[in-house]
């Protein structure tokens, strides 16, 4: 194989340069499937809100990836064994965990392929790479599903304190100039540990640990749950909806290949399939939008005036309740669209709905982050804490919310 030298480094706004540790590496970033997550976006319609939130998955990854390389430097300096092959297996789960993404990262998640996660999908083209690249993903594969022996090269990809987690929320902190989400990965990377073959984190490195878990909530309730954001992801689900229904019927729709074939397949988990994998490898933010901007034009009134909602940023009202939505309240508003446009009870449930958004900063049964005392005993940080808040965080709050058009349509 000959080696391009063309690129060695990318300059990233937050760490700077990030250098390409090896020729596998230097080749998976190379490959369309995952150039595409330069035209996925990381954060869906959060740029509706932080008009600064235009960075993509792309980015993430080398991000996530960069955090990696320095974990390993930190675990080998306190002489924790990570051979070659894992240190390689390790940058590649970290670096493709999120090729299954979608347009918009989240907001499409079931909206094309039903009930296939992106992780599942993420897999699926780690499978196809490993056959195009003779087996050299194998091992990546093991640590990404987390079937690798050494559990802690497992949680360093997938846990409550991961690279993954660790990057986007100091990079959508940046990019949304949402300062209360800043961590210090540095140093909590520096805090890192292995005992007994799990990660840990050091005593001294226990506010560290609280202050990422406050970013974490702070950031899910005023950036990622922002009810804005979250009506604007709202929509772009019912614009599918609408398309799919209207395409059924019989209507001919203005869409890409790739956006056409999701639209008219029923996708699931048992039949994605290489062949659909690689036409899922064509969508991306553009021809969602593409899409839209055609469907605003459409003759049928749901779809247009959804799609212009999105265009215009004229979208629906958003109340959001710390109990259920009063059925009375939501009859009100559906009545009132009704007799307003003539529009049936299905049509007028694209414009008023109701639905509930749930976050929990830190889960005690699922991954917990250790704490090693300085006495050598292993401390879940919720009951090493001193911060009264953390036992707070470990409890899943519930919020509901009703939609519905006051002067958008």
């Amino acid at each position: 194989m000959i080696q391009s030298k063309k690129l060695k480094l990318f300059n990233d706004p937050i760490y700077g340069f990030i250098g390409i540790p090896n020729t596998l590496i230097f080749d998976l970033i190379e490959h369309p499937y995952f150039q595409r997550l330069r035209r996925i976006s990381q954060m869906g319609m959060s740029y509706l809100v932080y008009p600064g939130a235009h960075h993509t998955r792309f980015h993430h990854a080398l991000g996530s990836m960069h955090l990696m390389q320095q974990a390993i430097q930190v675990l080998r300096f306190k002489q924790v064994e990570i051979t070659s092959a894992e240190e390689e297996g390790l940058l590649a789960a970290i670096l493709l965990h999120d090729i299954g993404h979608g347009p918009f990262s989240h907001a499409m998640e079931h909206s094309l392929a039903q009930d296939v996660h992106h992780e599942e999908i993420s897999l699926f083209f780690m499978e196809a790479l490993n056959d195009k690249f003779n087996g050299s993903l194998t091992l990546a594969m093991e640590i990404f599903k987390g079937e690798y022996p050494k559990k802690f090269l497992n949680q360093l990809v997938s846990s409550q304190l991961d690279m993954d987690r660790l990057d986007y929320l100091k990079r959508d902190s940046f990019y949304t100039g949402v300062a209360e989400g800043n961590i210090n990965a540095e140093r909590l990377i520096t805090m890192l540990n292995v005992v007994n073959g799990e990660l840990v984190v050091e005593e001294k490195g226990i506010y560290s640990v609280e202050k990422f878990l406050m970013a974490r909530r702070f950031m899910y309730w005023q950036v990622y749950l922002h009810k804005t954001g979250l009506v604007a992801e709202q929509l772009l689900i019912k614009i599918l909806q609408r398309a799919r229904a209207l395409s059924e019927a019989g209507e001919v729709l203005d869409y890409s290949d790739a956006l056409q074939f999701f639209m008219k397949a029923k996708i699931k988990k048992e039949n994605f399939n290489r062949k659909v994998l690689d036409t899922y490898a064509q969508l991306d933010d553009v021809d969602l939008l593409a899409a839209i901007k055609s469907w605003r034009g459409h003759p049928d009134f749901v779809l247009s005036n959804l799609c212009k909602m999105i265009i215009n940023r004229r979208l629906l009202t958003i109340k959001l309740k710390d109990r259920p939505i009063k059925d009375a309240k939501f009859r009100k508003e559906l009545r009132a669209l009704k007799e307003k446009h003539g529009l049936s009870d299905e049509e007028s449930a694209y414009f008023v709905f109701t639905g509930v958004i749930e976050h929990r900063a830190y889960n005690e049964h699922y991954q917990n982050i250790n704490i090693l005392r300085r006495n050598g005993k292993i401390t879940d940080v919720a009951k090493a804490s001193d911060h009264l808040n953390l036992r707070a965080l470990s409890k899943t709050v519930a919020k509901y919310y009703m939609c519905y058009p006051k002067d958008a349509v």
